[in-house]
């Protein structure tokens, strides 16, 4: 009995740049979300990214149609949706309510979208991806703070 599968070597190191690409294009999301102190931040982008890499690829070695494929694409999409609505919360200040942490779930889903990308060897979608994130969290902040009034009780 063989215990130990014998690899194609070539593939075994295609997937390891895949996984290392996802990794790196969602640290600077995660450095972001850290940085702010918002709830998932730089352990949790680059996992989410890899996660979705690997089951992308194993969905893309083992499956033999598009229509499976797409169902493992389905599942992955749906089940970062679900992590990154623990991400958003319902707050209560002062007697008003406001709901928070919908960017940090957004670029969790998005995330996804960049693990998916590497995993399909889209990586200039992937590179897009992770560029707008980025800006987005970064310079859109700084204007929403600009645009937000004074007595605005929002954190």
């Amino acid at each position: 009995m063989n215990l130990i599968p014998e690899f194609e070597w070539s593939v075994v190191i295609l997937h390891i740049r895949d996984l290392v690409f996802a990794f790196v294009l969602a640290l600077p999301i995660g450095w972001d979300r850290e940085k702010n102190e918002r709830t998932a931040g730089l352990r949790t982008f680059p996992l989410v990214a890899v996660a979705a890499c690997g089951y992308m690829l194993v969905g893309l070695e083992v499956l033999s149609s598009t229509d499976a494929e797409s169902r493992v694409m389905e599942g992955i999409i749906t089940g970062i949706g679900f992590i990154g609505g623990g991400a958003i919360l319902k707050n209560v200040i002062e007697g008003e309510s406001f709901v928070s942490g919908t960017a940090t779930a957004a670029s969790l889903w998005l995330t996804g979208a960049i693990g998916v990308s590497v995993a399909t060897g889209r990586l200039e979608i992937a590179l897009i991806l992770s560029a707008l994130t980025f800006f987005t969290l970064r310079i859109m902040t700084s204007a929403k703070l600009l645009m937000r009034s004074p007595d605005d009780k929002q954190p």
